[in-house]
């Protein structure tokens, strides 16, 4: 069965949130790699574990975006249910 509109929307959305979490914790463990080989090891252990949070949030909302495709869960109007 093909997705609604709201649905697609909603999938996009966040497929697009999990694609920008992905892009900033790249970037961050890029700074961390620099903090590290200045001898700032206690900054770049914070900021890995900062990507670590975010590289869990983008798994949650690639799989959100999975049960929207399957139907799991969709949007009504401006709620979503499941």
């Amino acid at each position: 069965m093909p997705l609604t509109r709201p649905n697609q929307e909603l999938r996009r959305d966040l497929q697009g949130l999990a694609s920008d979490l992905k892009w900033s914790a790249v970037e961050l463990m890029r700074i961390a790699e620099r903090l590290s080989q200045a001898g700032n090891e206690h900054d770049a252990q914070a900021v890995i574990r900062i990507c670590q949070v975010m590289q869990a949030g983008e798994d949650r909302l690639s799989t959100y975006g999975d049960e929207v495709k399957a139907g799991r869960i969709e949007r009504n109007g401006n709620y979503i249910k499941s």
